[in-house]
């Protein structure tokens, strides 16, 4: 019985290897040939850019998708619906087209007898919402960010890789442009490009502006900053903050001991009318942050680390990458149960070469570390959703209300991973003593061959494997329970292991600060327990904390501060005043105005570092430049 069952087994398996035998040789023989994309940006200063794509075809039915899985945005995001005028043509002949009823990114059509090529053309919609990556606002009168997944369409039933698109794109008149994109020649105002696979094409975004500037930061391979601006004088940047990112470079180059890339361009829009965000991309990073970032030193503050961040994630996102986010298309659902290594280490990284490369000096590291524990001390949502569940649940996080982020949880396994792979960080140095570290995990995990850029992909499995390699030890169990219990006390034990401590004072810290004049806030969590904007509205109140207690919530206006009109830098004082005189706010809610009380007692409070005696300053040891 069992040698027949065998038998049929064999069979039923060869019948199946020559179906899908049969299956692949049909789409290598239907790939199409080059298709061409035309972008037309002339007119992004209205807000709308116009494509053309011509796509060699065969007679038959055909699917063609608008990418929906943007690599690196973590979730179903593609911006559909910002497309508008659809048409295709087979030569002068408009062809009837419908949308998938439960898939809204595919497109179905049926391809004439004797029809070869075919042409597309729609209008890209480009949105005026200041959040979102490539669905945000990415164009303003002076510059356009142009993310190739916004202008295409692509057959189903092939790999990103294995399609090849020739790519033209036209400006402004008088623009200059940034990418990475190779093999560029420019006519007038169209540039155009060497044929690439689809995967490169949308890996590889331009950046454009009447305002322009390329800042070379390093040689072997080619790195350079290109910025766009609203103006000329936003251009500008020090030559402190230039040998910075020189020393950026220099310090990937000694961590991670080899580049996957051809050349690096770091894209920097500098803008208030775009949205703001770090995407990245192997050879280059899409880097959109405010106007006055490069000449405002709160702005630098505040942003000092969003460079070197999306840099990580050539090694650590790019050319390592969790398995299942690998995906062949963007059609594809993406998993993200590892965004804890892919974005949490590149975190990590991220603080570690801001302080490194000098971009924020010691104390202002320090700040931002005490800022990060303080924020997870001060997080109920922390006694119900583990970590783990932050990244699982990242779809809908990512697209959450701000409101009640501190009892619903943010994206913490950002922020709240800097702690988890500090404390890895810190306990392989202590099993080593001092002779090993995450400098050399990420030099064997990141380095290996460099040059073109290449993939490769890990599971939960070949992390910990990685770090056994390094010092055998349960890695599995120290990560697991860090990952899935609530209520750890991961960031405080974590810091405690590199020798520091918080401790607050009423000595305002600096990165909070500088925070606090970008975003025009107040943030009072560890006092008062609220969050204002400039306007008295409470862009979140603490769950449990004093202000809840005394009936305050999200959405809620301060008129009043102890019976004067609000202003930020009244509320602040009276939180300093508080160990005398009570915090009384008038607070409107809708129609309902009254005055509220909030028992607290206890003066500002904001975070800072303080060493711990008897204890190795290992913070410090980690923060210090490996580059000569």
């Amino acid at each position: 019985m069992s040698g027949l069952r065998n038998m049929g087994g064999q069979k039923s398996m060869g019948l199946l290897a020559l179906f899908f035998a049969a299956v692949c040789s049909a789409n290598a023989a239907t790939r199409p040939g080059v298709i061409r994309v035309e972008v037309d940006a002339s007119q992004s200063p209205q807000r709308i850019l116009h494509t053309h794509l011509t796509i060699p075809v065969e007679p038959g039915p055909l699917t063609l998708l608008f990418p929906e899985w943007i690599p690196g945005e973590h979730m179903p995001d593609g911006p559909i619906n910002g497309m508008a005028g659809l048409k295709f043509m087979a030569g002068r002949k408009p062809l009837p087209w419908r949308r998938d009823l439960l898939d809204m990114f595919a497109f179905h059509l049926t391809v004439p007898a004797g029809v070869t090529s075919l042409d597309v053309k729609f209008d890209f919609l480009i949105s005026g919402v200041s959040s979102g990556y490539s669905s945000g606002a990415s164009s303003t009168a002076y510059l356009n960010d142009l993310s190739w997944n916004q202008v295409i369409l692509y057959p189903r039933g092939f790999a990103a890789k294995d399609l090849v698109y020739a790519p033209s794109l036209k400006l402004p008149s008088g623009w200059k442009f940034g990418t990475a994109l190779p093999g560029a020649k420019q006519t007038g105002d169209t540039i155009t490009f060497d044929p690439e696979p689809l995967s490169t094409l949308v890996d590889s975004p331009v950046l454009a502006g009447r305002f322009f500037r390329v800042i070379p930061i390093g040689q072997d391979p080619t790195h350079e900053i290109d910025i766009a601006a609203d103006s000329e004088a936003d251009l500008a940047m020090s030559p402190e903050t230039e040998a910075a990112y020189r020393k950026l470079v220099a310090e990937t180059g000694a961590l991670f001991g080899s580049r996957h890339y051809r050349d690096y361009h770091f894209l920097l829009t500098l803008s208030d009318d775009t949205a703001h965000f770090g995407l990245e991309h192997h050879e280059s990073s899409d880097d959109r942050s405010y106007e006055k970032m490069l000449v405002d030193p709160a702005f630098l503050i505040n942003t000092a680390s969003l460079l070197p961040h999306e840099f990580v994630h050539s090694w650590n996102g790019k050319y390592r990458r969790p398995e299942d986010l690998a995906t062949s298309d963007y059609h594809q659902p993406m998993r993200d149960d590892l965004l804890w290594v892919y974005e949490g280490l590149t975190e990590y990284w991220g603080d570690v070469l801001t302080a490194r490369s000098g971009l924020l000096n010691n104390d202002q590291s320090h700040d931002e570390f005490a800022r990060l524990v303080a924020l997870y001390d001060h997080e109920p949502g922390r006694s119900w959703r583990p970590l783990q569940d932050t990244a699982d649940a990242a779809v809908v996080l990512y697209k959450a209300d701000t409101d009640w982020r501190n009892w619903r949880r943010d994206t913490d396994f950002y922020d709240e991973s800097v702690f988890l792979w500090l404390g890895v960080d810190t306990t392989i140095r202590r099993l080593t003593k001092g002779q090993k570290s995450m400098n050399d995990f990420s030099h064997a995990f990141h380095g290996g061959p460099g040059g073109a850029p290449a993939l490769k992909t890990y599971t939960f499995e070949d992390v910990v494997a990685a770090l056994n390699a390094l010092v055998p030890y349960d890695w599995s169990g120290y990560l697991r329970t860090r990952l899935d219990s609530v209520a750890t006390k991961t960031p405080d034990e974590a810091l405690l292991a590199s020798g520091w401590q918080v401790v607050y004072s009423d000595e305002p810290n600096q990165i909070e600060r500088a925070r606090d004049v970008v975003r025009k806030i107040a943030t009072l969590t560890n006092s008062i327990g609220l969050v204002a904007n400039e306007d008295g509205t409470l862009a979140d109140v603490l769950y449990e904390g004093p202000s809840f207690k005394a009936g305050l919530g999200p959405g809620m206006k301060i008129t009043e501060v102890g019976g004067k009109a609000f202003a930020l830098d009244l509320l602040r004082s009276a939180v300093a005043a508080s160990a005398s005189t009570p915090v009384q706010l008038k607070v409107k809610n809708g129609p309902q105005e009254q005055i509220y009380t909030i028992d607290y007692h206890g003066g500002a409070k904001y975070p800072h570092l303080q060493r711990v005696q008897n204890r190795p300053d290992v913070l410090d040891e980690i923060l210090r430049p490996l580059a000569q």
